[in-house]
């Protein structure tokens, strides 16, 4: 007797007419089969059945924190990192546990059940770090959430960074961050980013660096990235974010790049949303598109995923956390409406999101866990033309979240509004 099953279900595979048995928080039985004995039934009514969305690339310890203590007038990188400074000193625990799980659960509710956050490890408190270490394990029963210990004014531009980052490692934070571009020279960048990844093979750990974040054609720490991730044999525990220059190298420097990249198995994470959004604003016209380039990197066969990065904060005002949003703005700016290239924006919001987090057990295979979204779509590119709405979140084989199916729904291709997340 099966715990729970899911009936006439389409696969992002473009499987149809399946069934979905799970039993102990595990995906048991994946097949044709009809009137497998459970004890509660759902029938997906040919509606697309996919693993969570994850978010590959986000900052909790800032998200919701909009307008304090004042509004980015110029909506540029360089004024959110000034705000984020002057916020800072006044973060309280309470404040920021508050936003952290308000904004979990906004994620459950969408069925994003996996999150890498970076965490600013400049604050000397480590208050941030102490406040989200508690939010992943209140979170752990609904959501996967990886912490990046993330020294955002520079690991060696800040005085206290090496130390910081340390400690935040010893207290529990999983991976490794860094932002090379930020430093204050070339030299000093890529220094930061040798200094990181030996770190990180000292402890076991994996890296997620922001990396050449910026409109500059020279930044090009993610060659030194691939070169010492191959050094240290960290191929796979890897991963670049933003990568922003790449929009504007040359592209007999691209093609050397990316091959470098290929052979240190880097992943690479791009932020849609935000890269098209802060890049490029030095620019009159023409101006740069600001995404690096997902599909020149995806036909090399580079892991590439995507994350929401911010949502209502110093660098971002807007955003619901739909990672749907985030792959459909990524396959307008990467200009991929190819059927096949749409079917891979959204692998980057689900299965490449779970490679870069190395989650275990992802997946809609016998033996995964029995995580799971119902989107109210036949096929994956539709869910990406409408945003389609969530019928149903599992977790561990628990519905957590839900939200009704309307006949207009159906026939105009309408969203419904309500949504009941149930923690």
């Amino acid at each position: 007797m099966l715990d729970y099953l899911i009936q006439n279900a389409s696969l992002p595979d473009d499987r149809a007419n399946m069934s979905i048995g799970i039993k102990d928080d595990k995906i048991v039985e994946l097949s044709q089969a009809q009137n497998l004995p459970a004890h509660q039934t759902y029938n997906a009514a040919g509606n697309l059945v996919t693993p969570p969305f994850v978010d590959s690339h986000f900052h909790i310890d800032s998200t919701l924190s909009l307008g304090q203590p004042r509004l980015n007038q110029s909506g540029t990188l360089l004024e959110g990192i000034q705000i984020w400074n002057e916020l800072k000193p006044d973060l309280n625990a309470e404040h920021i546990k508050k936003r952290a799980l308000d904004i979990c659960k906004w994620a459950v509710a969408q069925g994003t059940l996996a999150i890498r956050s970076h965490v600013d490890i400049c604050d000397d408190s480590l208050l941030a770090t102490e406040v989200l270490l508690e939010v992943r394990k209140e979170m752990a029963p609904w959501i996967d959430l990886q912490l990046v210990a993330f020294p955002q004014d520079g690991y060696l531009r800040y005085k206290h960074s090496v130390a910081n980052l340390n400690r935040a490692l010893d207290m529990g934070v999983d991976v490794i961050g860094g932002i090379p571009h930020f430093e204050r020279t070339m030299s000093d960048g890529a220094a930061s980013v040798k200094a990181l990844c030996e770190l990180a093979a000292e402890r076991g750990l994996m890296v997620d660096m922001h990396c050449d974040e910026s409109d500059d054609p020279l930044s090009r720490h993610v060659e030194t990235l691939a070169y010492e991730t191959q050094r240290l044999g960290l191929q796979g525990r890897v991963t670049g974010s933003h990568l922003t220059s790449m929009h504007s190298m040359d592209n007999y420097y691209v093609s050397k790049l990316m091959s470098l990249m290929a052979e240190a198995k880097l992943n690479v994470v791009a932020n849609p949303l935000i890269n098209i959004t802060l890049q490029g604003r030095h620019d009159n016209y023409p101006k740069r598109r600001g995404m690096t380039r997902v599909k020149e990197l995806t036909q090399r066969g580079i892991n590439v995923a995507y994350g929401h990065d911010c949502i209502m904060d110093p660098w971002y005002s807007l955003g619901s956390y739909d990672m749907l949003d985030v792959a459909h703005m990524g396959l307008h700016i990467g200009q991929m409406t190819g059927v096949a290239e749409m079917q891979a924006s959204f692998q980057s919001v689900t299965a490449n999101g779970a490679k870069t987090m190395n989650l275990e057990g992802y997946g809609l295979e016998i033996g995964c866990h029995a995580d799971l979204v119902v989107l109210q779509a036949k096929d994956a590119v539709e869910a990406l033309r409408l945003r389609s709405n969530r019928l149903l979140v599992m977790r561990r084989g628990k519905v957590v979240a839900k939200s009704a199916l309307k006949v207009s729904d159906v026939m105009l291709g309408e969203q419904s509004e309500t949504i009941d997340f149930r923690l």
